[in-house]
């Protein structure tokens, strides 16, 4: 169902219930936004009121205003009408931010943070609760992989790029979902295959098991895409396995990066389901 704050009294009654009445200082327009639980940054397009959302997780070592200066992916997002948010990760102790999609990595339930952040910025801006995708880069896109993987309801699609599992992944995820994943097939930094970190603490996964994950996830009575394109070095291949049930993986050429023009294709792809909540 989708959640619009309409009218004064509403208004001030998320505000109030966000902490934004109680101590919370005005944002937006390059100031940080602060709530009790962490701090994010947000673009707003020309018109913020019941704006649908794109929560865009920046990587390993990131920063909300790394993601602010990706001129090109939030001038993309806002160009369509939705308001670009970017959380910041708690520092670990060597002081580079990171999500905690592992307990090795932090205490603090992102995804409750992330919940928090998408409340917040509906009392402050009156754009969409439920009209939302959670992206994310590198780091930002395992801890999309996680939370997708925790709660498939808490957003209404996801868009990982250059990210999925670490070993061991979960043996289960909760579904249905809609995800659109990105990757680089030059990707050093996650490979497709995966790579031991840390000495072989810790290992990062396959991509394409991630990917059978996720099918099992989706019902998916068959390996077997529904879809196969090519435009130029850009290959795209998609699991329709029913209504909310959809994987859309995305190969380019480059290594780890956000490729261009994956603003548009990933909302492109979003806004083409008939079933997703209206903006």
């Amino acid at each position: 169902m989708k959640i619009k704050i309409a009218g004064a009294i509403a208004g001030f009654a998320s505000m109030f219930a966000t902490g934004f009445a109680t101590g919370a200082t005005a944002c937006g327009t390059g100031e940080t936004c602060t709530i009790d639980s962490g701090i994010y940054e947000i673009a707003l397009p020309k018109n913020s009121d019941g704006a649908p959302v794109v929560v865009f997780l920046h990587g390993y070592g990131g920063s909300g205003a790394n993601v602010m200066r990706m001129r090109g992916v939030v001038e993309a997002v806002t160009a369509r009408g939705y308001a670009m948010v970017a959380p910041y990760a708690l520092p670990r102790p060597n002081g580079n931010r990171s999500w905690a999609f592992i307990s090795d990595f932090g205490e603090r339930d992102d995804m409750a943070f992330l919940r928090d952040v998408v409340r917040d910025a509906a009392g402050r801006f009156n754009t969409e609760e439920q009209n939302v995708v959670l992206a994310g880069f590198s780091a930002g896109a395992f801890m999309v992989n996680y939370g997708a993987c925790a709660d498939a309801d808490a957003f209404a699609a996801y868009a990982p790029i250059a990210g999925g599992f670490w070993r061991p992944q979960p043996q289960t995820c909760d579904g249905p979902i809609r995800m659109y994943h990105a990757h680089g097939w030059n990707d050093g930094v996650v490979p497709l295959e995966g790579r031991i970190l840390g000495g072989g603490r810790w290992e990062q996964g396959d991509i394409w098991a991630g990917l059978e994950l996720w099918r099992e996830a989706n019902g998916c009575d068959t390996h077997a895409p529904t879809m196969m394109q090519q435009d130029g070095d850009l290959m795209i291949r998609s699991w329709d396995c029913g209504a909310g049930a959809e994987i859309t993986f995305e190969l380019f050429p480059g290594g780890h990066q956000v490729p261009r023009g994956w603003a548009d294709r990933m909302l492109d792809w979003y806004q083409a389901d008939p079933g997703r909540p209206e903006g």
